[in-house]
């Protein structure tokens, strides 16, 4: 929100503003304790609180949860958890012509309702640039990463000849993710063969196909993750979120090129400005790191970024949900369908 300086109402608008930021954090979904009709159990990730239903079913609860470095932000972010799970259902639908995945259904802007899967043991993370993670590994004197070698005279967010896949370990709770190469996957048996060459094969050709829709938005899919499962009947499909700021960055197409010949820094769309602010202010998730305070203010722009995203790689208008009370306006919404499903 700008504010012109010396305006007849400035000051009112600035109050006005600020208790807005202040009335947004305080209307966060943080956590829930959902007791649905044959629920089973309830499994809380970093961003998501998914519920068994009937062994047959998951509801996906995407909250406003902020993690970075594996590490939980004690405050949430406004619309967070709406904007990742608007995102990634519609590039569920976007895609399912070529990989299948568990979704059935979107009964609120926060909640997914999909197949119980069992997920596979491993994240597949797919990179078209030197950036983020492989850039950090690079500038410490890595050229190799899960097993890929990369060429010597590359800088950070320079674009790799063809994509290459570095697949991370699936972190339990409290754990981190790690780098794992091709081969200790097969080696060690996380993933057999014959399942890991379908997820090699699903991980390209979804990227390719977020590539080409980020073009014609203006933008550069960066690098992403996936994740996949495997439904009761043996079918592998995608599951969790895909092409969201929280699995992927993205850069502007138009400056692109322009920045990395001068030098500077990506105008980018992900998670990743906030991992820098965090590292800026001395944390990344170390042991004895404390994880700095995040003013009202800064949340606002963290929420603002989020939103400019969604705006930009869907092409069109972020609606904001009511969130006066948002676990009871997410507790009927599954009800009702549940209700519906039976």
């Amino acid at each position: 929100m700008t504010i012109k300086k010396g305006s007849k109402n400035a000051f009112f608008y600035l109050v006005l503003y600020q208790i807005t930021i202040q009335l947004n954090s305080m209307n966060t979904i943080t956590t829930t304790n959902f007791n649905f009709p044959n629920q089973k159990s309830i499994y809380r990730g970093k961003v998501r609180e998914v519920y068994t239903i009937n062994d047959d079913i998951l509801v996906m609860i995407a909250t406003d949860r902020l993690s970075a470095f594996d590490v939980v932000m004690p405050k949430g972010i406004p619309y967070k958890g709406q904007i990742l799970n608007q995102i990634a259902a519609k590039f569920m639908h976007l895609t399912q012509d070529i990989v299948p995945n568990w979704l059935i259904s979107n009964p609120d802007p926060n909640v997914a309702i999909g197949y119980l899967c069992v997920p596979f043991k491993v994240e597949m993370v797919i990179r078209g640039y030197l950036s983020g993670h492989a850039a950090r590994i690079y500038a410490q004197g890595g050229r190799t990463i899960c097993g890929v070698n990369l060429t010597e005279g590359l800088k950070e967010n320079d674009k790799f000849e063809q994509p290459i896949i570095t697949p991370t370990t699936k972190a339990e709770n409290g754990s981190h993710d790690e780098d794992i190469s091709r081969e200790l996957i097969l080696a060690s048996g996380i993933v057999s063969e014959t399942d890991y060459l379908v997820l090699e094969k699903y991980t390209r050709a979804l990227f390719q196909r977020g590539t080409e829709i980020a073009a014609s938005r203006g933008l550069i899919l960066v690098d992403t993750k996936y994740e996949f499962g495997k439904t009761k009947d043996g079918k592998i499909v995608l599951i969790d979120e895909i092409h969201t700021p929280d699995s992927s960055r993205y850069f502007y197409t138009k400056s692109y090129q322009e920045l990395q010949d001068l030098g500077q820094e990506q105008k980018q769309l992900s998670k990743e400005f906030v991992r820098r602010w965090l590292i800026d202010n001395g944390f990344q998730g170390l042991e004895g790191q404390s994880i700095p305070n995040m003013s009202a203010q800064y949340i606002e722009s963290v929420s603002e970024r989020y939103i400019e995203l969604y705006e930009n790689i869907l092409g069109e208008k972020f609606i904001k949900a009511d969130i006066s009370n948002i676990n009871d306006r997410i507790e009927q919404n599954v009800l009702n369908y549940l209700g519906q499903y039976k």
